[in-house]
């Protein structure tokens, strides 16, 4: 399955525009015939061929507290250590396979890009509802900043023990600080510091006013996907 494909595909018709298929196969060095059938699924998920069905795993109870870990930066070993401690019985080798599996899903859902030029593009992310937990049991909860250039692919991280609008805006301008200037239009999900209503067949997304404001005043685009 082409994540990229299927992503680049559903970018465009967000934007209500028709992708040309050539051109997107040669970019992700693909047959245009493999971006026709996403875009053909993605205008009519019911075509969707089922998925196969999978046996139970001994991974399948602990595989959201996985996932939190390794969104997080904790290594295999460090995650297999802990989550033995709650009773995990499998082994070391498939676990390390399923965090390779999350890093490359999160990593191709993070690059996913429109084409982009220097200082055009970039794409924020705010993961929430992180656990992390000391050597010495302390557990500390808050969101990471995910701020991602579309040329260059540099990146902005911060970690928080908040997600309130003030933080956002203060990582925002601390990442413009960091990566030397505010590119012309940044991308955003579904964050409630940015949206007051989500974007759908409906409608389109409404931006927060205060945030529309900060927009506006540092002097980039705001884009909902």
């Amino acid at each position: 399955m082409r994540l990229d494909v299927e992503h680049c595909v559903h970018q465009h018709l967000m934007n209500k525009i028709k992708p040309n298929f050539a051109e997107i196969a040669r970019r992700f060095d693909t047959d245009p015939r493999t971006v026709k059938r996403y875009y053909e699924q993605s205008l009519n998920p019911a075509a969707k061929p089922p998925e196969k069905l999978k046996r139970p795993s001994k991974l399948d109870p602990f595989k959201g507290l996985i996932r939190e870990k390794v969104e997080a930066g904790c290594s295999a070993s460090a995650i297999y250590h802990f989550i033995k401690e709650h009773d995990y019985r499998g082994g070391q080798s498939i676990l390390r396979d399923y965090c390779r599996t999350i890093r490359q899903r999160e990593t191709k859902r993070a690059t996913v890009r429109v084409e982009t030029s220097p200082g055009l593009s970039a794409q924020v992310d705010w993961k929430e509802d992180i656990v992390l937990t000391t050597r010495s049991g302390e557990v500390v909860k808050g969101s990471i900043f995910l701020y991602v250039l579309g040329y260059s692919r540099a990146k902005y991280l911060e970690f928080t023990f908040n997600r309130t609008q003030t933080t956002f805006f203060d990582c925002m301008t601390q990442a413009f600080v960091e990566t030397g200037g505010v590119p012309q239009e940044i991308w955003f999900d579904n964050q409630k510091v940015v949206v007051n209503r989500h974007k759908s067949n409906f409608g389109k997304a409404v931006f927060n006013e205060t945030f529309a404001e900060y927009a506006k005043d540092a002097g980039f685009k705001p884009i909902a996907c």
